[in-house]
């Protein structure tokens, strides 16, 4: 039985250090990079190999995305938490579906060029996650005003 290669870094794209399986080792501290399409989404077994590097997010179907519901004590926090991610993803260039209300926000990735889940998905949900549980100060914003979280 043939298993599934590592998604390969397209055209100048800057290759991201990896581990001995091919994935992204830190996915938090890596870079989202423009998909320009053309490539295949990933399939079952590669998404299952970075699921277990972003605990708490799901995948649901038609098309392949990456799902997280958070929770909140109330409105105002989850909605602070909404514009954080929202802030997150202008600064990566890779957008999220972002659905908030009282004591809830959720946030799902997909790639919308392959119609599925490539790499940059799950650098993205790792990033959130750090939004949820600490702040996240792009480098572009490290010298101004930190991006809002929830605590």
């Amino acid at each position: 039985m043939a298993t599934a290669e590592a998604p390969r870094p397209e055209p100048g794209r800057p290759e991201q250090l990896r581990d001995e399986d091919g994935l992204v080792c830190d996915l938090a501290s890596g870079k989202c990079e423009p998909c320009r399409g053309g490539i295949p989404p990933m399939d079952r077994t590669m998404i299952q190999r970075y699921l277990v590097r972003v605990p708490g997010w799901s995948v649901a179907e038609t098309p392949d995305r990456l799902v997280r519901t958070f929770r909140f004590d109330d409105f105002r926090t989850a909605q602070a938490f909404a514009v954080g991610v929202g802030d997150l993803c202008e600064e990566e260039g890779h957008h999220a579906d972002i659905h908030h209300g009282w004591g809830y926000c959720t946030v799902e990735f997909w790639t919308h060029k392959i119609n599925g889940l490539h790499e940059n998905d799950f650098i993205m949900a790792a990033k959130v996650d750090g939004l949820y549980s600490g702040p996240y100060v792009p480098a572009s914003a490290s010298m101004g005003e930190a991006v809002p979280t929830a605590r």
